[in-house]
Formats: structure tokens, C-alpha cells, sequence
């Protein structure tokens, strides 16, 4: 059967408004390539424009091993994020709105000029000329009660890579070199008390990944737009009541409190 992205689209756009627990795609309707479950994703955005705003940044997903092998892939994945689902720090993130939310402690970017199509793939030297800003940021991923070992890499890119918003940080000016982005100290406290502690991996060669793979899909990433580059410390759950606080040394902090 020839694949179709707008049917695998439908199927998760209608999963979404039913609040069914996450499941991989039907086999009848699932994607058999990379390229075909990032034309199941694409195939969202007019779906989802009218209610999320147009897509005003992207993702990287499953950046670590362990992820990846969970997933049985040997690569990071993309997402979209829509302009609707952008809250600036601090934020109030209602349970809710969402069958499952978790999150993510992250830093993300602000490009300040677009990065089209060229000769070469991008490299990190590339996109850090690029960079406008940098801001901590938390991730908001709707897993919808997902069993992670059991979930497939195509179902998930197709579904978004689970993106379900971001919280960003107030912007400040980026590092001036590739190797002064990594190793920043990101600590994580909740309501007041520091929990745990990581440190940036990489986030401008997770920068150069995603793109080129928005060139690779047609979509090139433009000025304005915002990227988290990958996880810090360890996914956790927003449980009502409770401020979390992701500060980043040098680069400030983010807040959120989850509510009912």
C-alpha cells in the first residue's frame, strides 16, 4: 500500500481530541521509512495551525544512547514546535490541558538570521553564527501515558516527537565560542530546593542536526525561531502545586508551576 501522511496525521490529530493513551500507529496506516513519518508530522501543521499557530520552532529528541536503543533507532529525532505552545517563564502549566505532561530541562536558542539551503551540511561553527539568544527552558512532552519501551521511533516522529510546548527563560546573549556551550551547569530546584544537577552536551551540534534536517525536509529553519537542543538532567513529572526552577550558570534561570 502506498503511504499516506494525511491519513497517519488524522489518526493522531483525532487520538489528541479524544485523550486516548498514546499507542503506535496502525500498521495500515503507519510509516515504513524516517521520510515517511516526518510527512505523517509535516502533514499536522495544517491540522494544528488553527489551533496552535503557526510552527515557530523546532526539537531534538532522543539524543542520548539510551534513548535511541530504547527506541531500536541510532539517531536523534525532530520535532515542530507551534507558536501557541511557546509560554515564557514564569508559567503555569495546567495538568489539565494535557492527558500526560512531563518535563524536560533544556537549552534552547533564538536564531537571529535564516539558515537556507547551502553547498555543505551546517556545521556547529555555522549555526553559531546564527544564534540571536539563548534562554534555559523546560520542555513540556505529552507522552499521553506512552509505555516508552514498547513505543516505536516512526510511530513517535509522526506524533510529533511528543512536543507539547516549551517555557522559556528571558533571552540573554549566547557564548561567543562552540566549546564555552558545553559543559554549562544547568541545576534544577523545586519549590525552592535544588534537586539535581547536569550539564549541557553538545547543544550546537544538536543545533547543526536539526538544520539540516529542516533543509533535508524542505522546511529550513528562519530567523526568529527557537530550538531545545536536548535534555540536561532526567524527565520528570509536574505534579500540581509545585514550582520548578532550571537555571543555567551564566545564562539565567526558568520557572513553572504545575496546577490541576
Amino acid at each position: 500500500m502506498t503511504f499516506n501522511p494525511s491519513n497517519a496525521a488524522a489518526f493522531i490529530v483525532d487520538a489528541h481530541k479524544l485523550r486516548a493513551p498514546y499507542q503506535n500507529l496502525p500498521e495500515d496506516i503507519a510509516p515504513k521509512t524516517i521520510a515517511e513519518a516526518y510527512a505523517a508530522q509535516e502533514a499536522l501543521i495544517p491540522l494544528w495551525s488553527a489551533s496552535k499557530g503557526k510552527v515557530a520552532g523546532l526539537k531534538i529528541a532522543t539524543t542520548t544512547k539510551i534513548m535511541q536503543q530504547l527506541m531500536g533507532i541510532d539517531h536523534p529525532c525532530g520535532g515542530l514546535i507551534f507558536e501557541r505552545t511557546i509560554h515564557t517563564s514564569p508559567a503555569t502549566i495546567k495538568k489539565r490541558d494535557f492527558l500526560n505532561v512531563v518535563a524536560e530541562c533544556e537549552l534552547s536558542v533564538r536564531l537571529g538570521q535564516d539558515l537556507p539551503p547551502k553547498a555543505t551540511p551546517y556545521t556547529r561553527d555555522d549555526v553559531l553564527k546564527a544564534i540571536a539568544a539563548v534562554m534555559p527552558a523546560f520542555e513540556l512532552i505529552e507522552d499521553r501515558l506512552a509505555v516508552y519501551n514498547e513505543s516505536r521511533a516512526l510511530s513517535l516522529i509522526a506524533d510529533n516527537a511528543w512536543n507539547g510546548g516549551i517555557v522559556i527563560g528571558a533571552p540573554v546573549a549566547p557564548p561567543k565560542t562552540v566549546a564555552a556551550f558545553d559543559g554549562i551547569e544547568g541545576i534544577l530546584s523545586i519549590d525552592g530546593k535544588n534537586q539535581q544537577s547536569g550539564k549541557t552536551d553538545d547543544p550546537l551540534g544538536a543545533l547543526a542536526w536539526v538544520a539540516n534536517l529542516a533543509i533535508e525536509r524542505g522546511r529550513p529553519m528562519t530567523s526568529g525561531m527557537v530550538v531545545i537542543t536536548g535534555s540536561v538532567i532526567p524527565t520528570l513529572p509536574i505534579p500540581p502545586g509545585q514550582t520548578f526552577e532550571f537555571t543555567l550558570a551564566g545564562l539565567g534561570s526558568v520557572r513553572m508551576t504545575g496546577a490541576d
